[in-house]
């Protein structure tokens, strides 16, 4: 099957796997964002060594599955082992072997779901992998070490900023993200699914840029049939798929759930404080834990708002699936059939919209600096609210530029031109003074407009300096 994009990560993939030396290294993301997928078909017949964890299971069980792919190198005088130590040296009797053999080629070592393969710390698997690459395989020129996994808090503390013998050993990491809307574009272009671009940006806010959950989607049917088909309809695939996902990820799920289902009942985000409030949670360390876990794992996102100090940051759902699971879960029941067809009538699916279109846009920034000509100039991404005469005012996507322009984006996803009314006019003016009011910026502030189709001409359209729409966000 053909990898879509991944051009960056295929480089240093292949430059490590030529280069001189051994290579150690750990690849993470987002569970279902293509990790293995990339690993396997990248490297296929030129993987020497491939072992994953298994979910939810001891060490017994992850040695097993070990030893018998060691036994299918069929040398009888390595035994099984009971042990990560024993585990590690009879992987280096077989690359000893496969070297005496007259193989000058990198051997690959790919170790999948290493989290799951160490279960705790007291299984000796990190003592194991020590052992493995400091005192035998950094010291060759003919390794190369691949260890992966979703849990990417795991690979954060535990390898790439390891305190133990494991710290600075790496000579390579790599953060897996989901596709882009081009690369969604591609990637149904390849499976011949003949979405439109508002079909690929609508099932984009759905389920992201995941490859796993658009390889669910069948090219004779519709957007529509398609969520159906692996979301809603009974026994569909990802009917389950929040729970299961946060299950396999983290050991006390139902709290991270908590803090997710908290985040998804405001859009803008939640200072930590809101979060305590909202989820019922200790204000304390644990939250601390979870809070950095969730931004490592690529659920949620921290930031700041326009002129506003750390402290009072914001926390921000940005995972695109679990905003949809917590929306409209258990909608079905209030449908026949057609659920999303139907669904998407409603005040709920127009409110949701706006909110993933928002978010999709955040994630293609440097698509809409392009539009806005600023590429090539440094800028500061942050959203912003105030007050100004009794009246609150919120900016959702302010572009702060080092040229002294600031632009404020109104987001609005439309399934046709977008017309300004006068009332949304003076709503735009308005946010425009008080922005300028309570920042007291000397910048030229410009409205901008970013839709899926445009803005129609018209009287109060001249309020928008600039406009961006979905095709730009293809580029």
């Amino acid at each position: 099957m053909k990898v879509i994009g991944r051009t960056k990560e295929i480089e240093t993939l292949e430059y490590c796997y030529n280069s001189a030396q051994s290579e150690f290294v750990a690849i993470y993301g987002r569970r279902r964002v293509g990790k293995t997928f990339l690993v396997r078909e990248l490297f296929n017949d030129r993987i020497t060594f491939y072992a994953s964890g298994i979910f939810s299971e001891g060490i017994e069980s992850q040695l097993t599955r070990w030893n018998q792919e060691i036994a299918g190198f069929d040398y009888d005088e390595i035994n099984d082992a009971d042990n990560w130590l024993d585990a590690f040296r009879n992987l280096n009797t077989i690359i000893e072997k496969i070297t005496q053999s007259g193989s000058k080629h990198k051997k690959v070592i790919f170790l999948d779901e290493v989290s799951w393969l160490a279960a705790d710390r007291k299984t000796g698997f990190l003592a194991g992998l020590d052992y493995f690459w400091n005192r035998w395989a950094s010291g060759r020129e003919d390794i190369m070490l691949i260890i992966c996994g979703s849990a990417s808090a795991w690979i954060t503390d535990n390898i790439i900023n390891s305190k133990g013998g494991l710290h600075n050993r790496l000579t390579r990491h790599i953060l897996l993200n989901p596709f882009s809307l081009k690369e969604c574009e591609l990637f149904y272009k390849d499976r011949n699914i003949p979405f439109t671009r508002l079909q690929t940006a609508e099932a984009y806010m759905i389920f992201g840029g995941i490859p796993y959950y658009m390889n669910l989607f069948m090219p004779h049917l519709s957007l529509y049939q398609n969520v159906d088909a692996v979301y809603f309809n009974e026994g569909a695939e990802l009917s389950n798929e929040f729970e299961n996902l946060f299950r396999s990820l983290f050991s006390n799920s139902e709290t991270y759930m908590h803090v997710i289902t908290a985040l998804a009942s405001k859009g803008v985000g939640m200072t930590r404080n809101e979060i305590v409030n909202e989820s019922k949670l200790s204000n304390g360390g644990n939250l601390t834990k979870i809070l950095h876990n969730l931004m490592i794992c690529g659920f949620i996102r921290k930031y700041k708002t326009y002129g506003n100090k750390e402290k009072d940051s914001l926390y921000q759902l940005v995972d695109f699936f679990s905003l949809f699971d917590i929306k409209f879960r258990g909608r079905k029941e209030e449908y026949s059939n057609d659920y999303w067809l139907q669904i998407s009538s409603t005040p709920l699916y127009h409110a949701w919209s706006g909110f993933s279109y928002e978010k999709l846009c955040l994630l293609h920034i440097p698509q809409i600096n392009k539009k806005l000509g600023i590429s090539g100039i440094r800028t500061s991404v942050y959203a912003w609210s105030g007050d100004m005469n009794g009246s609150r005012s919120q900016i959702d996507l302010v572009i702060q530029r080092a040229d002294r322009v600031i632009n404020l984006c109104e987001v609005k996803f439309s399934s046709g031109v977008y017309a300004i009314e006068k009332k949304y006019a003076d709503t735009i003016r308005n946010k425009r003074l008080a922005f300028a009011y309570n920042t007291k910026t000397r910048s030229a502030l410009h409205n901008t407009m970013i839709t899926t189709y445009g803005v129609a001409r018209n009287i109060e359209s001249a309020e928008i300096i600039s406009t961006v729409i979905l095709d730009d966000l293809f580029e």
